[in-house]
Formats: C-alpha cells, structure tokens, sequence
C-alpha cells in the first residue's frame, strides 16, 4: 500500500514528464505554428487511456486526448497488439481525432512485460492538404475536401518506421519538410516521456505504479464532487450563437447550454444546440467536451490535480447530429469556433450559479488567418496565424487585452520571424481602442494587425467568426464591438468575408484584421472617474 507522500511523489512526477515532452516540442520542432504560435499539447495517461497528467498547453487538445486514446482502444487498436516500440497516430476527427490538421501521436510504457500508462502528443500542423493551404477551408461541405484523413495506424512498428505512411503523407501536403520535421519532434517527446515514466516502476514497482494511477484519479474525482457539491443545485440555461457556417450566410448557429447540478454531480444538456451545418462550422462530441469540462474545472476553484478523474461527475446529453456532435463526413476545420462560444455558453449558465466566479465573454473565436504565396518555381509558403481578442471583465476586475483566454492557450509568431520567412510585411499591430465591452469592469481591447503582400503571388484565406454576434457582458455590462476584415488595395478599402478560401492577393495588397474585445462586467455607471479618466489617457477608449 501506498503512503500518501508516494502518491504525491508519482503525481508530480507525471506532472514533470507531461512537462519534459512539452518542452522538448517545443526546442526540436520546425514549423512556426508549433514553435512560437505553440499549437500543441503533450498529457500522460493510464495503463487504460485515462488522462493523468498534463503540460500546461491548450485545453481545446488537453481535455480530449484521453477520449481520443480511449477510441483507439475500444474500436482500432487493440491493447495486447500494442507493443512497447509502437507508435500509432491519426488525425481523423470520427476516429478520435480533433480536425485535419491535428496529429495526435501515442505511445505505450511498459515495466517487465506489464503495461503501467501510455505517453502522448499533439500537434496542430501547418498543413495537411486540402481546398486551402493551412487546411483550414471555410468553405469546405465534407471532411474529404479539407485534407488528408489518416487512420489509427503503426507510424512504427515494432521499432521500424512505416515508411508507407510517412511516403502517403509526404505526397499529400504542401510543406512536406516541415510537417515531418514537426512529426519527428513529436517522436521524441514520446521518447522522453516513456523514459521519464520508465524511472517510476523501476523505483516503486509496476502494481504499485497501477495503484498510484487508480488512486490520483480517485482523488481529482472526490475533489471535484466536492467542488460541485459547493455550487448551488439548480438548472441554469444560456444561449450564445456564432454568425454562420460560410455556407449558408446569415444564419446564426445556436448553441444553447442548459446545465443542471444535483448534489455532487453535473448534467450538461446540449440537445438545444443547432443541427450540424453544411460547413465546417461543426464538432464532434470529443472537442465539444472538452470545452464543458474546462469550464466545470475553471469555475471548481482549482487546488487539485485536473485530470481524467474530473470528468466523472459530469453528464453530457448530446445527440448525434447536432453541432456539437457531428456525423461522418460532415467537416470539422473550424471545430474550435464551436467551443469556444461553447465555452462562453457553459460560463454564462455558470454565472447563474457562482456568479462570483465567472467573467463575461471573452473574444471567443480562433482568428485564422494563411497566406499562400508561390514562387517563380512553384514552390510554396505557407503562413498560418491564429490571432486572438481580449478577455472578458471578471467580477472584481477589468478584462485583459489581446490575451489568449478560454480554449486558447496560445503565443504569438514573432514578426521579425513572419518576415524574415515569407514575402509578408507586418505594417501594423496594436490594440485596438472601443473594442472592450463598457462596464464597472472593462472588458480588455482587442488587436488590429495588417499584412502587406510583397509577392506577386498569394492567397489568402480566413475562418473566423465574431463579425455580427458580440461577445456578451454580464451583470449589467456592456457587450464587446465585433470584429472586421479589409482588403486595402491602393486607395480602396473592401471587406473581405470572414469565411473565404483562395482570395487572389498582389504585392502591395494590405489585409486589415480588427478582433473582438471582451465584455463587460456590471453596469458603466459603477465605473470610477478615476478610472475612466486612465481608460482615456491610455487610448483605450
């Protein structure tokens, strides 16, 4: 039997190897959305698949890695024909993936013969083929257009690289180098933690390393139940919606949370959302979870260990079919859009409940924003940005400005990078004044960023959201100003559709993108002189 300062030992060891396969991504990957946008996550997990241990990454990936192992488990990849020198992969959102461009990577760890976890990572590629370069298309009406789906398969085998697979995926993509180079760091992160979890059985022994695993998990579930048990029973119900699909414009899709807590546990009913759409406006039910769980764990109070173990408390009711649980082959690309209003969905019935603890809306969209630019060869470049807005005004304090909040948990490519990369000049970036909500609290600003073409040759596309539905304000405070895309072309300023593929840029083009800024929190009138008159000196109104 375990004492509790061994639990605690192993516990923070998983944390650090979750960590040591973070940053080991972080020093060997090549391309800019994982290097310095740091579109990745890293997470340990048991002898069963269940999340134990996590890096401090993005919780869009986080909290569906386990569902995702689980998957391959139960329905592709069978424990007992899984071999300590094997690594499988997929990126296909109906095999327990998350969208296209996310390569998930598993590997297990064994002691003696005796499966005790299983270590793995994600990456957000730059490209995976597809109707537009980054594999975001925002107008794609099926899975088959926006890239290439690779099943649960044997990456290595045995200790043997799969040379077929690695030939398929480098015939299939734009930026072949960078995305295998991204894969190979993702092989050694695997490496590093299967040796850094390896010290843990050689120590304690492999029945006791199963014990540990069963009992951490254990102890985030009686914390969480705890930490519910401490919200008032009640059922609570918010709608947010997000502006359209890119396909059938105008049409705002609705995403109605109604949370119900009973005691010690969560029922989360979603059956109010939107039918899934004809774009890729849609979610599978794995990414649709991990924006209720981060919202259920974000408003607990925290001081526990967030792992698999949290979710037990917690119900989802979401039939197949609807936004958040898509059907094959609907197209998932803008996935993210989904949880993210999610997210400000489930806080804004969590406001009804702990009203103490929940902020207003925070920008609640992935700006995605790739150039392609070809050159006299050919040969392509490719840029994938993903820009961010400000957070929502909290109950005692003002939002921050461009911060990546909710299901992001990103960083920004360094502009001296972007140009020095690719035919791309950045003539502006700032924030952007009146873009926060009004309130006691104000809500933080959002950015303003400007590209300028210097290649005869580009195209641009967008998959956003956030131009028509604001970002709202809680307890009286004001909503945020939504956001706006330009094409400046010499004197002439046009707007460019927030969801568009492929628009045909020239050298000396500028794209234009103002973001949202978060909501407000309680009414203006509260808002101290004092305070307004700094709103006011700083520009930030």
């Amino acid at each position: 039997m375990l004492s509790p300062i061994d639990i605690e030992v192993i516990r923070n060891a998983l944390s650090a190897a979750a960590a040591e396969m973070d940053v080991t991504v972080w020093r060997t990957s090549r391309s800019t959305i994982v290097r310095e946008l740091l579109d990745y996550s890293t997470a340990v997990f048991d002898a069963d698949g269940w999340n134990l241990a996590q890096s401090a990454r993005i919780p869009q990936h986080l909290n569906s890695m386990s569902a995702a192992l689980r998957t391959l488990l139960e329905k592709f990849v069978a424990a007992e024909d899984w071999g300590a020198d094997d690594i499988v992969i997929t990126n296909d959102p109906y095999c327990g993936g998350q969208h296209l461009p996310d390569i998930v990577a598993f590997r297990p760890v064994f002691h003696e013969g005796v499966r005790v976890a299983y270590v793995g990572t994600l990456c957000h590629h730059i490209d995976v083929g597809g109707l537009a370069a980054g594999s975001y298309a925002a107008k794609a009406t099926e899975i088959f257009q926006e890239g290439l789906r690779i099943p649960p398969v044997k990456l290595f085998d045995k200790g043997v690289r799969n040379e077929a697979v690695w030939s398929i995926i480098r015939q299939n993509i734009r930026k072949p180098d960078l995305l295998l180079g991204d894969l190979q760091s993702q092989i050694a992160s695997l490496e590093v933690g299967r040796s850094a979890l390896a010290l843990l059985p050689a120590r304690f022994g492999a029945p006791a390393m199963l014990e540990a695993s069963a009992r951490i998990l254990d102890m985030s579930e009686e914390a969480m139940r705890a930490a519910i048990a401490a919200m008032p029973d009640g059922t609570y119900e918010f709608t947010d919606q997000l502006d359209d699909d890119g396909i059938d414009l105008g049409r705002p899709i609705m995403l109605t949370v109604r949370l119900t807590i009973a005691g010690d546990s969560v029922t989360v009913d979603l059956s109010g959302c939107s039918p899934q759409v004809q774009g890729p406006t849609n979610a599978t039910l794995a990414s649709s979870n991990s924006a209720v769980m981060f919202a259920l764990m974000s408003a607990s109070g925290g001081g526990f260990a967030m792992n698999a173990g949290c979710y037990r408390p917690v119900h989802v009711i979401a039939p197949e079919g609807l936004v958040v649980n898509a059907r094959a082959p609907a197209p998932v690309a803008h996935r993210v859009a989904i949880t993210h209003r999610l997210l400000n969905a489930m806080y804004g019935a969590l406001h009804q409940a702990v009203p103490e603890r929940i902020p207003a809306a925070y920008y609640g969209c992935s700006y995605v924003t790739t150039f392609q630019t070809i050159r006299a060869d050919d040969a392509r470049d490719v840029l994938v940005e993903i820009e961010i807005g400000g957070s929502g005004a909290a109950p005692a304090k003002d939002g921050v400005h461009a911060y990546s909040s909710g299901m992001h948990n990103n960083s920004n490519i360094p502009i001296e990078m972007i140009e020095a990369q690719m035919p791309l000049t950045i003539t502006r970036y700032a924030l952007l004044p009146g873009s926060g909500g009004d309130g006691q609290y104000r809500g933080g600003l959002g950015l303003v960023r400007e590209w300028r073409i210097e290649s005869p040759r580009c195209f641009f596309t967008a998959n956003m959201d956030r131009f028509f539905s604001q970002p709202y304000g809680l307890a009286g405070g004001k909503p945020a100003a939504v956001g706006r895309l330009d094409l400046i072309r010499g004197r002439t300023t046009t707007p460019i559709p927030p969801k568009s593929d492929n628009v045909p840029l020239v050298a000396g083009d500028i794209v234009r993108l103002e973001t949202s800024g978060g909501g407000g929190f309680g009414p203006p009138a509260a808002r101290p002189a004092a305070a307004r008159a700094a709103d006011r000196k700083r520009g930030y109104v």
